[in-house]
């Protein structure tokens, strides 16, 4: 049996540091940090795109731009992005793991631009899972918690639900996960999910 092993990237396999994503910002643009928020994030535009909309990483910059009064270019946006994006070595060494186990990959709710920019902005998970395995929620047209969105990822793998092992720091978004059958973990530090890493295989194995 194959098993598939999910992770979100913010808060669990890297820090993500919001208010140096928004200083970046706000030197190009001079927003401050509740202005940006008001006319991107706190608009629902930002939920938009990670549902798919804009669906390509061309219209997602223009969209942005267009909201927040600049012209921002996307290796920019990328970089900043990237600066505001830190590894977690412990919570890296779980993924590891898990590869060890099954297939690894992605799952972050992020627009367009950035799936195809994950690479870039987590470039520590190549080695381990590879750019393919990579995924921004807007890939898959709909946004954790939604079913819709693990579903459509198991589909892409082919892997049924019982199956898949899925880990996020959200609530919502495991209570998403597990109500299509999925196992889910909520994520407390790296040694909670190494063990349920472990705990998920062993019981796979003996069903």
């Amino acid at each position: 049996m194959s098993l598939l092993f999910l992770f979100d990237m913010d808060d669990v396999l890297y820090d993500y540091d919001w208010r140096t994503r928004m200083a970046g910002l706000t030197a190009i643009t001079g927003h401050d940090l509740h202005e940006l928020r008001r006319r991107w994030w706190i608009s629902g535009l930002e939920w938009q795109a990670e549902a798919g909309t804009p669906s390509t990483p061309e219209a997602y910059l223009a969209a942005v731009n267009d909201a927040i009064g600049a012209d921002i270019p996307v290796e920019e946006w990328v970089r900043i992005r990237s600066e505001a994006t830190r590894p977690r070595p412990a919570a890296l060494d779980a993924v590891r793991r898990a590869s060890e186990l099954g297939r690894v990959a992605l799952l972050t709710n992020n627009g367009i631009l950035i799936h195809e920019q994950l690479h870039v902005v987590a470039p520590e998970l190549v080695p381990i899972m590879g750019r393919e395995h990579m995924h921004a929620s807007a890939a898959f047209g709909a946004r954790k918690p939604d079913p819709l969105v693990y579903a459509r990822v198991l589909e892409h793998y082919g892997v049924a639900a019982e199956s898949a092992f899925f880990t996020d720091d959200r609530p919502e978004n495991i209570e998403g996960a597990a109500s299509i059958g999925i196992t889910a973990h909520l994520y407390r530090d790296a040694a909670g999910l190494r063990a349920a890493i472990e705990e998920f295989a062993r019981e796979s194995a003996v069903a």
